[in-house]
């Protein structure tokens, strides 16, 4: 008996070593990341400065599929309900923690749907306004709108997105009141801001500062609590009239849940690589990102906070889960 159950341990040893000699390495095929908003929004611009860097560390090609609409849910849902076999990734955004404050059927759980990556990058906002508008100021903008309740307008990347909540603190905390009109993304919401469609957006750095520095739209305050160094004159909006105000948009990378721990850990440690790189760093300092780089338990529990911090201004500015 001895005998038989040794060498059925030994033949499954055997089985096992086979098995796992025969898996192979990942990655064997395209990967694909997944953005859950428009073609030219930042999420978009992020995916693509690390997509060919990713290319080379994995030895694969690395396929950045746009897919915007529904506050980024559609693209979030997409991953959710992938192969957990890393092959599916999404390039997230704040909207990831705060979808849930927002609308009462999301379709997915942001904590226990996706395996963490990493934290890929910070950027703050940055309030700007039309340059046909009279505000040249925070302060001047904050009178301006007081004195016309409900008659200005602000666009931002869609409902519960890091510019339309960095918008609603803003009004929370000054006691003004605009009219919010959702877009797609960032991208039309910019086009629309430049063509004075809309009147005032909190812009991500990544796609406001071009507009900012070739004059078509006029920048007011930064929602982060320093200054960004690609807008280095201008104020943030804590410093230029609104004391305690702090807004930040950030973007991370993750998987589907139950994505194999090895991948996991094989994605972290490219991502950290590339968010080293000078150019890298180069390329978002530029637009007003600074790189982050986490391990995966750190960006979980980023997660977690700030849904907790967004629940508790979603309720102070009345914003009910639709």
């Amino acid at each position: 008996m001895k005998g038989t159950r040794a060498a059925l341990v030994a033949a499954m040893l055997v089985t096992s070593t086979q098995n796992s000699e025969a898996q192979p390495a990942y990655p064997t095929k395209p990967v694909r990341i997944v953005v859950p908003s428009s073609a030219g929004g930042g999420t978009d611009i992020i995916a693509r400065i690390v997509a060919p860097k990713l290319t080379q560390s994995l030895g694969q090609q690395i396929i950045v599929d746009d897919r915007p609409g529904a506050g980024t849910m559609i693209g979030g849902e997409i991953v959710a309900k992938s192969a957990p076999d890393g092959y599916t990734l999404l390039m997230c955004v704040s909207t990831l923690a705060t979808n849930p404050v927002i609308y009462r059927k999301v379709p997915y759980n942001a904590i226990t749907d996706f395996a963490p990556v990493t934290l890929v990058l910070t950027a703050s906002n940055i309030l700007v306004v039309h340059p046909s508008l009279p505000p040249r100021t925070v302060k001047e903008l904050i009178a301006f709108a007081k004195a016309r309740p409900g008659q200005l307008n602000f666009g931002s990347a869609g409902l519960g997105t890091g510019p339309h909540l960095s918008m609603e603190l803003f009004l929370s905390m000054t006691g003004t009141k605009m009219v919010h009109v959702p877009y797609k993304g960032s991208a039309p919401a910019i086009v629309d801001l430049v063509g004075g469609q809309v009147s005032v957006m909190t812009a991500t750095a990544l796609t406001g500062i071009p507009h900012i520095r070739a004059g078509r739209l006029r920048a007011l305050g930064v929602t982060g609590a320093q200054r960004t160094t690609a807008a280095p004159d201008v104020p943030t909006i804590a410093e230029a009239g609104v004391p305690g105000y702090e807004a930040v948009q950030w973007y991370g990378m993750v998987a589907p849940a139950n994505t194999p721990r090895e991948i996991i850990t094989r994605l972290n440690r490219d991502m950290l690589a590339i968010l080293e790189m000078p150019d890298v760093r180069e390329k978002f300092a530029a637009d007003g990102g600074d790189p982050a780089g986490s391990s995966p338990e750190e960006f979980a529990r980023y997660i977690r906070s700030e849904t907790d911090k967004w629940q508790k201004v979603a309720k102070s500015a009345g914003i009910n889960p639709e």
